[in-house]
């Protein structure tokens, strides 16, 4: 076993794993602490290059510390630059001193706080398919001067096609009258309760929902009604009660990896609220933010129920959030026909640039390219978080990119969210979610964005830790 050395900081190394360090002698908050002795250690030679740390749950054992506390200590650590974190390995010791002589060319990657707050797909990686992205966005510069110029509202017939082919993906075929091309899902969707409602009408939707629904039908002055669920998703009988009770005009559903609560309504009980919504006159609006995502997602309302749903896919879930662009489908022709005229007066035009750029994704293979990476890596996610939260504690799926946590007795979703921001950490508690009712003590936790692998790890390590402990431990870490 190769020797230890001492140092007058008091840390032992020589060996993987067996760092110690003594913080008594730096008289600073724990976790800057560790930071300073890894520097020192490292200006001394004992600790050298290439050497691995202990993991943060091993060092929280030995400092007989919080391991919240020992996790900051190794951002801190990060961004100093003194450590980086390989991902399936472990944080390694590196020489700042030689990456300063290589004038930053080989500056080691530094770990920044997590937000698991933002809802959006991880970000492609793979350099072949970044190339293939930007060489597309490249040659959109060819024909520049037309895609800044005023267009005619819902796209070109090029774009239809395109749109109508992603569509049919999902399994839907839709003629070219009944669809729009829209600047977002959110305008989209605005505009659709403008034209099922009126002020002071009623939109039923699942109790816990997609926040961005329930401003939206704020700003429209519409009552939303909560639904409860089950695991399968709406009650078909709590919806019929409601039908009676609150005569609503339509009812909104997020019925695929909903957000937040990952669920998917499955077939049949598709088919129970279709039932419900005819019997009752009731308009479907279907949000399929993630149609894509899901490899074998069970049919659409659209294609289940064309004549009374209103569909709306936007791309932003799928290939990226910044890409503000929507495929609304109307159950009908004339349907649509006020709907864009609304859409035209409020939006204009959906910008040419995204379109043209969604367009030749579309066509040209590379939309479903980067569908597969966001598949692939969002299921690689998944994984991390099954291995490191506590079992039973979340809901998920292996497609989606977010996760909806329950709390355990004793954590309120304020104190976790708290603790979670200590540590650099973001995440939502349910409350924006919320249609009727107390909100539940869970917290939705996003897993897509730019953030890496390893720092997904380092976050989520975190959250389980505190998951697992009580929460009165939290009052205790500086």
């Amino acid at each position: 076993m190769p020797t230890e050395r001492r140092g007058r900081s008091g840390s032992h190394a020589g060996a993987d794993d067996l760092w110690k360090p003594d913080l008594t002698r730096w008289g600073r908050p724990h976790y800057l602490a560790i930071a300073d002795a890894l520097s020192d250690d490292i200006q001394t030679g004992r600790l050298m290059p290439g050497m691995r740390l202990p993991t943060q749950r091993a060092l929280a054992q030995v400092l007989n510390l919080n391991f919240t506390t020992v996790s900051r200590g190794y951002v801190e650590a990060h961004r100093r630059g003194l450590v980086e974190g390989r991902v399936g390995q472990g944080t390694f010791v590196i020489d700042p001193m030689a990456t300063a002589r290589l004038g930053g060319l080989a500056r080691p990657q530094r770990v920044e706080p997590v937000d698991f707050t933002m809802n959006l797909p991880p970000e492609p990686d793979a350099p072949s398919l970044r190339a293939r992205m930007r060489t597309s966005f490249a040659e959109l510069s060819g024909d520049l001067a037309s895609l800044l110029r005023y267009q005619g509202f819902g796209g070109t017939d090029e774009d239809k096609e395109a749109a109508l082919r992603w569509l049919g993906g999902r399994g839907i075929v839709a003629a070219r009258e009944r669809l729009l091309i829209c600047p977002g899902a959110h305008s989209a969707l605005f505009s659709i309760l403008g034209q099922v409602a009126q002020a002071g009408d009623t939109i039923c939707a699942k109790r816990i929902t997609y926040p961005g629904i329930r401003t939206l039908a704020a700003h429209r002055g519409l009552r939303l009604v909560g639904l409860p669920m089950d695991r399968h998703g709406i009650d078909p009988d709590a919806f019929a009660a409601a039908c009676t009770r609150a005569a609503p005009k339509a009812i909104y559903l997020n019925p695929l990896l909903q957000n937040p609560t990952t669920a998917t309504l499955s077939h049949a009980r598709r088919q129970a609220i279709i039932a419900v919504a005819r019997r009752y006159a009731v308009t479907i609006i279907e949000d399929d933010a993630y149609a894509h995502i899901c490899p074998t997602p069970p049919p659409s309302f659209a294609e289940l129920a064309p004549e009374i749903t209103y569909y709306v896919a936007g791309v932003a879930k799928c290939l990226g959030a910044g890409l503000r662009l929507a495929f609304l489908v109307a159950p009908s022709a004339r349907a649509s026909l006020p709907l864009g005229d609304a859409l035209r007066a409020a939006t204009v035009m959906a910008s040419p640039i995204s379109t043209a750029l969604t367009t030749r994704w579309i066509m040209d293979g590379t939309a479903h390219a980067i569908v597969d990476s966001v598949r692939q890596e969002s299921a690689a996610r998944q994984r991390i978080a099954a291995s490191l939260l506590p079992p039973e504690s979340y809901n998920a799926d292996p497609h989606a990119f977010h996760v909806w946590i329950t709390l355990p007795a004793g954590w309120t979703r304020s104190a976790f969210a708290s603790r979670g921001r200590s540590a650099g950490l973001g995440v939502v508690g349910s409350d924006p979610f919320c249609v009727a009712g107390t909100p539940p003590e869970a917290v939705r936790l996003c897993l897509g964005g730019p953030s890496t692998r390893q720092q997904i790890t380092n976050g989520l390590e975190v959250l389980a830790h505190a998951l697992e402990g009580s929460p009165a431990l939290a009052s205790t870490y500086i």
